[in-house]
């Protein structure tokens, strides 16, 4: 039977993870199997430097951990060796850390994760870990606002350069006035003939 001593520190560990899983934004359940020593000190290099909390943990005390937080859902995946990773600002960093190795190690798997306090399963997971870094989601929505915006000033700037433009700058620019067409000469109306002269009736000399 286990010392009291031993069963405060199993405790302790609950509570504290319960404690993390109340207050993480996300969290992965990971099938901790398979990775090399190599990887597993890169993998909680990223994790760490990302500020995501990771450790392998006994199933027993995730059970315990689940049941003080609702995540009954985790229970059905709580085989074999696990590790959970929780995060408390980004929500997108376990998901993609941990997929990338997943991707690359057969038998290191995810099989679930919790999202604002609800529990999600492995293909969740997936779509989360698709999902683009925060910094480039700002830089575009920052681009799709300031594209209207550049070419508002782009307008503006282009008004302000003409009112500074001198008269004969301005008539430089203007485009020149097309001379009006000449009009095609009338054509002359035919002189009329004049009448042609009878010839004068000779008399007849009377007898």
């Amino acid at each position: 039977m286990p010392s009291a001593k031993i069963l405060e520190q199993k405790q302790a560990v609950v509570n504290e993870l319960a404690d993390k899983f109340g207050k993480a934004v996300s969290g992965v359940l990971v099938k901790y199997q398979g990775i090399t020593v190599e990887d597993d000190t890169k993998l909680r290099a990223e994790l760490r430097a990302a500020g995501v909390d990771y450790s392998v943990i006994k199933n027993s005390l995730i059970n315990l951990a689940c049941e003080k937080v609702g995540f009954d859902g985790l229970k059905p995946h709580l085989e074999g060796m696990n590790a959970v990773a929780v995060s408390f600002e980004d929500p997108v960093a376990p998901a993609k850390i941990l997929k990338k190795y997943a991707d690359k190690i057969e038998t290191f798997e995810i099989r679930a994760g919790f999202l604002d306090g609800a529990v999600v399963d492995a293909a969740v997971v997936g779509e989360l870990a698709d999902i683009p870094p925060k910094e480039v989601l700002i830089a575009k929505l920052m681009g799709s606002l300031m594209s209207p915006l550049y070419g508002l000033a782009v307008g503006l700037q282009a008004v302000v350069d003409k009112g500074d433009m001198t008269p004969a700058e301005k008539a430089e620019e203007a485009p020149a006035e097309e001379a009006p067409a000449e009009e095609a000469p009338a054509e002359e109306a035919p002189a009329e003939e004049a009448p042609a002269e009878e010839a004068p009736t000779e008399e007849k000399p009377e007898e």
